[in-house]
């Protein structure tokens, strides 16, 4: 059987065996978003800050990750674990489509107009992912704004999305507020941007060929490259998190202006250890949704590469008939013209 490659899928069609991944990926573990996040968003308390009555009276505080579930599912029933899903899984399929999307297209304008054919370096790799996820982010982070608003609303306060969009924009920031978190967003672009170089470095000594991978190997590749991402820039997530709920009730209502100014408070509220909340979710998260996102990512793009050679094969044939009847007309021209002579 012919080799298979990626050559012979456009850059819409990357994008949606990316999307289609991340969506599914992301649905199926979606109540580790839930908790991820709001163990990211809160505070650790003591009490003699003047806020901790407050705070433990409107928020229940989360002592790990299985602790989190339990108190989520007692507090709010298990629909709890999917608030805000239909924002997420949008801003998922989204940001995903986007960055698929323009991965492949500036991967491709630089393996044919700058390197000629040669394979990019790690630091190249790097860079082409960094920039598919800032085009990515500029276009889609609104929609991440208001997903960790919904997630992180209590109980008695849960909006839709379009509720809570005018929230944001209701609030001191206005409509910018549905880009809070963007500085943070494009710092981000390193963490896709190692995840995705680290996944083409690592299929070439690992799994070296242009053969399609097994869902194992894709699965092997996409959890180890996510968990170095996610290491990297757990601090950086949970600042960009911060940046977009709601502020703590320690700031009496008054929004963080930076992911500097988060990271901060975070310190000075529970040390720098405190940079890494939420890091267990995150990484099984990370390493769950990757696995599935490549390993169906691979799976999609398999199907759309046999897909248009179907198609050109039928579009072949269908010409090469045309061809032959054009060619039999012409004969037949040719020897009634003989015929008359």
């Amino acid at each position: 059987m012919a080799a298979h490659t990626k050559a012979e899928v456009p850059p819409w069609g990357l994008a949606i065996a990316g999307s289609t991944g991340a969506v599914l990926a992301n649905a199926l573990v979606y109540p580790l978003d839930i908790v991820k996040t709001r163990l990211q968003v809160q505070i650790k308390q003591h009490a003699s800050d003047p806020t901790w009555e407050a705070e433990s009276v409107n928020h229940r505080h989360y002592n790990g990750t299985l602790h989190a579930i339990t108190s989520i599912v007692d507090d709010e029933g298990i629909q709890g674990l999917y608030s805000g899903m239909v924002g997420g899984l949008l801003g998922v399929a989204s940001t995903n489509f986007a960055y698929f999307y323009w991965y492949s297209t500036v991967r491709t304008l630089y393996l044919n107009r700058v390197s000629m054919g040669v394979k990019p370096s790690t630091a190249i790799e790097l860079s082409l992912g960094a920039v598919a996820g800032a085009l990515a982010q500029l276009f889609t982070i609104p929609i991440s704004v208001v997903t960790t608003r919904q997630q992180t609303q209590p109980k008695g306060d849960k909006k839709g999305m379009l509720a809570t969009a005018k929230e944001v924009i209701d609030g001191e920031h206005g409509v910018a507020g549905l880009w809070s978190g963007l500085k943070a967003s494009l710092v981000l672009v390193v963490n896709p941007a190692i995840t995705y170089g680290a996944y083409q470095r690592l299929r070439e000594v690992i799994f070296p060929g242009d053969k399609p991978l097994r869902a194992h190997e894709a699965f092997l590749l996409g959890a180890l490259s996510k968990s170095l991402a996610t290491l990297a820039t757990q601090p950086l997530i949970v600042a960009k998190v911060g940046l977009q709920s709601r502020p703590p009730p320690a700031r009496k209502g008054k929004p963080f202006k930076s992911f500097l100014e988060v990271m901060r408070f975070i310190v000075e509220k529970e040390g720098p250890l405190g940079l890494y909340k939420g890091v267990a979710p995150q990484l099984l998260k990370g390493l769950l949704v990757q696995g599935i996102l490549m390993m169906t990512k691979e799976r999609v793009e398999l199907s759309f590469i046999l897909l248009f050679r179907y198609v050109r094969k039928m579009r072949k044939e269908k010409l090469d008939q045309l061809a032959a009847m054009a060619a039999k007309k012409i004969d037949e021209a040719k020897v009634a013209v003989t015929e008359k002579i």
